[in-house]
């Protein structure tokens, strides 16, 4: 019996990360595809695109961004000590604009002139809007109806920033919908319009280019807790919706055995159908907006609702990279139910001052349960992806019962 493919080397030529990824997209999507794969091959062999792209994101993005020893929150928890890996501090305010910078500059080179995207918590449209802004590229974003009332801020900045911000209101009125919109439109248009995926999700090469973007996350921090504690920390915890910034973090430690790695699912109100969206709890193998993957269905294969108090985690599929880690026994994963997100939010905000955003609240919850459990010789980090500006208005609401806007 072969050996599995060594999860540092993946994808394949085709896209797969073993069983899961590749390419399920309509013929007319092909050529672009092909295309993208093409000239982003071309791209990470230029030592200049490298350069324009480090120049971004340390003169306008602001990297590195710290590594922050979290020490009243160690302190009450009892047990490791806990750093959080400090992508909030990012222009735009999450990990997003990692992969939008990355991808806008692949835009350039391929003559594109317009630009699409599709948001959940509004970051990755936020970040879009901004690389459009920033280099004079049309924008339009695609967002759930009823991701765009829970996230009002963000769509404001979006359209500050230029963007035009469609409405979509099919099925959920969440992200699954807005991807729908935005591949729609992508095959509608797609000779003069780039679209720029905002996970590590769909069709290859979106799975390995977005990861690739966010690299510098665990790449950094890799670096950073050498020079802080002169060792690996013993788990990298993070939030996972489709796992843009759980990758990113997770990637560059692939290779080091000792380091064990947690991705949190959002568990919603528990884990019952319709009211979570935790794919490695009760989910299973099918295809997805691109991708083969682990996914929400019912016996016919129909596409379950979901539900998570965080945006950018309420989907049904998750990235085919984390599904191939583990199968492989790499990666772990779990799920914090939206109390335990709501609690471990409240908690880091006042022990600490950084309010997260929900998405990353989820990922803190995990560190609630897991630092006890390693003790104080533990060492722990926690990718804190984004802060907490834009749900303002629903953490409020979930925990004081107020309405604070309108």
């Amino acid at each position: 019996m072969s050996s599995p493919p060594d999860p540092t080397t993946l994808p394949d030529a085709r896209g797969h990360f073993g069983t899961y990824g590749g390419m399920f997209v309509p013929e007319t999507l092909m050529a672009a595809l092909e295309e993208l794969t093409h000239e982003y091959e071309r791209a990470k062999a230029d030592p200049a695109f490298r350069a324009e792209l480090d120049a971004l994101l340390r003169d306008y993005v602001g990297r590195p961004t710290p590594l922050t020893f979290a020490e009243r929150w160690t302190e009450a928890l009892g047990g490791a000590k806990i750093y959080l890996k400090r992508e909030d501090l990012l222009h735009t305010g999450a990990h997003k604009i990692n992969n939008a910078m990355g991808q806008i500059l692949l835009a350039k080179r391929l003559g594109k002139s317009r630009i699409i995207a599709e948001t959940g918590a509004g970051q990755h449209g936020v970040a879009t809007a901004t690389v459009c802004a920033r280099f004079g590229f049309d924008c339009t974003i695609y967002m759930g109806e009823v991701d765009m009332a829970r996230q009002a801020l963000n769509v404001a900045r979006m359209r500050f920033l230029g963007a035009e911000v469609k409405a979509v209101t099919a099925g959920q009125r969440t992200l699954k919908e807005a991807v729908n919109e935005a591949m729609r439109d992508w095959v509608t248009n797609v000779r003069g319009t780039h679209y720029i995926l905002g996970s590590a999700l769909g069709s290859h090469p979106f799975p390995m280019m977005v990861r690739d973007f966010h690299r510098v996350i665990g790449e950094e921090a890799r670096s950073q807790i050498l020079e802080k504690e002169g060792r690996l920390p013993d788990y990298l915890v993070a939030c996972v919706g489709g796992g843009s910034n759980a990758i990113g973090l997770f990637h560059p430690f692939l290779a080091d055995g000792s380091v064990k790695m947690l991705g949190v699912e959002a568990g919603g109100h528990g884990i019952k159908r319709g009211e979570h969206a935790a794919r490695f709890q009760g989910g299973k193998l099918g295809v997805l907006q691109g991708t083969k993957t682990w996914l929400l269905a019912d016996a016919d294969g129909q596409i379950e609702l979901t539900h998570s108090v965080s945006a950018g985690l309420d989907y049904a599929a998750v990235g085919p990279e984390h599904a191939h880690l583990k199968e492989v026994g790499r990666a772990d994963y779990t799920y914090a139910t939206d109390a335990e997100a709501l609690e471990a939010f409240q908690q880091v905000s006042q022990l600490e001052g950084i309010i997260p955003a929900l998405e990353t609240a989820h990922g803190l919850a995990g560190v609630r349960k897991l630092a006890p459990e390693l003790g104080a010789d533990g060492l722990i980090i926690c990718n804190c992806s984004g802060r907490g500006d834009k749900d303002v208005a629903q953490a409020a609401k979930a925990i004081f019962g107020e309405e604070v806007f309108g």
